[in-house]
């Protein structure tokens, strides 16, 4: 069953030439639409679980203030009705919507909740904006445009009371279906057998070991259990740009400079090549999630109207 949506939440693309949904899955609708749901399933959880499980005044003795709070209820409603609004979607098409998985959060108090909801929405940002290069119908272009647009508020809701400045890179990230199932999968502990099968896979993990933030020109440390024989390089994706620096083996642990480039919510990959045709077939482990502290903008004052 061709299903064309608004909910196409992800694409195998990146940025820049490398292999689009439609080219490898030229049935891939509905497929995108019920991962698009299980990512919705997955924020809609999250809130759900940290809003249940602390009060209001909770938040505020962590130092967060009562309009964040209700901006956190603003976001939950949010999300569930991604949910309802996908569910709609896939029932029209005759499809049974993929119903919601059991998650494990690595979240102990609100501190860490907002921290962790910073990460989570600018996946959802990067996931969306992926999805523009392979939606064809200028109507479900809009509109996941105007889904797009609401959770970058989030983020920048999120990141902000997270202590990180919200427009940090003057461009957001696009990211592909098998890197954000990669991160995705590091919460989801199992889903219903009956569930219907996506068809992702995740990267073997790349994990960074040198703490966040980070800034560009620093030297950040990665492991990972992929195989490193051969020349290896860390390929930042940041914005639109892809950068790829080597990188080095130090006791154990993969070691790169943070291109001048990267800036805000970046991520990295292990690859095969060092250059911007980041594919499946050259990652071999990622993606690392990195907060690249900016430095202070610089432009022009002298420029009036």
């Amino acid at each position: 069953m061709k299903l064309q949506s608004l909910a196409l939440f992800a694409s195998t693309a990146l940025a820049g030439p490398i292999l689009s949904a439609r080219q490898a899955y030229p049935d891939i609708d509905v497929d995108i639409l019920q991962f698009a749901l299980t990512l919705e399933h997955l924020e809609n959880v999250f809130y759900k679980n940290a809003l249940s499980t602390w009060p209001e005044k909770t938040f505020t003795d962590a130092g967060f203030s009562k309009d964040f709070y209700n901006q956190l209820k603003y976001i939950a409603h949010d999300e569930e009705g991604h949910v309802v609004y996908l569910e709609a979607a896939l029932k029209a098409a005759g499809v049974k919507p993929n119903a919601a998985c059991e998650y494990k959060f690595p979240m102990t108090d609100p501190k860490s909740f907002v921290a962790l909801a910073s990460v989570v929405e600018g996946v959802g940002v990067s996931a969306y904006l992926g999805a523009a290069a392979d939606i064809t119908s200028k109507a479900y272009l809009t509109a996941a445009g105007a889904i797009l647009v609401t959770e970058a508020l989030h983020q920048s809701a999120t990141r902000n009371a997270a202590g990180e400045i919200p427009m940090a890179n003057i461009l957001a990230t696009p990211l592909g279906l098998n890197a954000v199932y990669s991160i995705a999968s590091q919460f989801i502990v199992s889903c219903p057998a009956d569930n219907m099968p996506l068809p992702v896979k995740a990267y073997t993990a790349l994990v960074e070991n040198s703490g966040n933030p980070t800034a560009p020109g620093a030297t950040v440390s990665f492991s990972t259990k992929a195989a490193m024989e051969g020349t290896k390089y860390v390929t930042f994706v940041s914005g639109l740009d892809i950068v790829a620096v080597p990188c080095t083996m130090r006791a154990g642990m993969i070691e790169a400079v943070v291109p001048m480039q990267a800036s805000g919510q970046s991520y990295a990959f292990v690859t095969s090549t060092n250059d911007a045709n980041l594919t499946d077939s050259s990652i071999i482990a990622g993606p690392a999630i990195l907060e690249v502290t900016p430095s202070s903008p610089t432009f022009d004052l002298s420029i009036k109207a």
